[in-house]
């Protein structure tokens, strides 16, 4: 089965959607459009009535809620509807929230413990870098984070700061899927493009798309290759 990922213009890159129960790594530049593209994912989880759940390490629901402002493609609407959770895990209501789902096993066994009671469908996890505040091993336990996530039945996004696509790290060879953010200077101006590096089950043919961004949010442009 296969779910839009709210993004127009991508699930044509991938035979028409994301495969659902499966972990994505969305990777990226600062300010290359992990960010709303997450959104966008989560707000179309709300609109088809999908259990959603936000996790941040940085950001509060209101700081977040301002990143979006500018785009109109709902993410206000969603974010406060009874379809989305947030939880920020270095406030006080975060960490009390997360440590109500068992006291063994640390942040992976809690969170997986809190997506499977709460029937969650679509997640996102913001981000990679962030989550090494609450490991003492990262190597090890990042692992084990990544593999706990793949066996829940929820589809989640991962975004991480790696910023060279030949540079692999433990959840790109982990993730069922890798999304990239890419930032060009050319002839003076900003072109910014994304390419699905790795789609298990999925045909892909791993050229970088053009992407815009608009008062509707990120587009991707399948028909526009962008050369590097």
């Amino acid at each position: 089965m296969r779910i839009s990922s709210g993004v127009p213009g991508f699930d044509e890159l991938v035979e028409g959607g994301l495969l659902t129960d499966r972990l994505y790594v969305v990777s990226g530049p600062p300010g290359s459009g992990k960010t709303t593209f997450c959104s966008q994912f989560i707000t179309q989880g709300a609109k088809e009535g999908d259990s959603c759940l936000y996790v941040t390490m940085h950001e509060t629901k209101t700081e977040l809620m301002q990143d979006m402002s500018g785009y109109e493609f709902g993410f206000d609407r969603a974010i406060q509807s009874d379809a989305v959770q947030f939880l920020n895990l270095v406030t006080e209501n975060g960490k009390r929230t997360i440590t109500q789902f068992g006291s063994e096993g640390g942040l992976t066994n809690r969170l997986v413990a809190y997506i499977r009671q709460n029937d969650i469908e679509r997640v996102v996890i913001d981000s990679t870098m962030l989550l090494q505040h609450f490991m003492n091993d990262v190597g090890d336990e990042i692992t084990g984070f990544l593999s706990a996530l793949k066996q829940t039945e929820a589809t989640t996004l991962l975004i991480s700061e790696m910023t060279d696509p030949s540079s692999y790290s433990d959840e790109h060879y982990l993730a069922h899927g890798v999304i990239f953010f890419h930032n060009f200077l050319e002839g003076g101006s900003m072109i910014r493009g994304l390419q699905v590096i790795k789609m298990r089950g999925t045909a892909i043919d791993c050229d970088i798309r053009q992407i815009q961004f608009s008062d509707e949010g990120l587009r991707v442009l399948p028909d526009q290759k962008v050369e590097s």
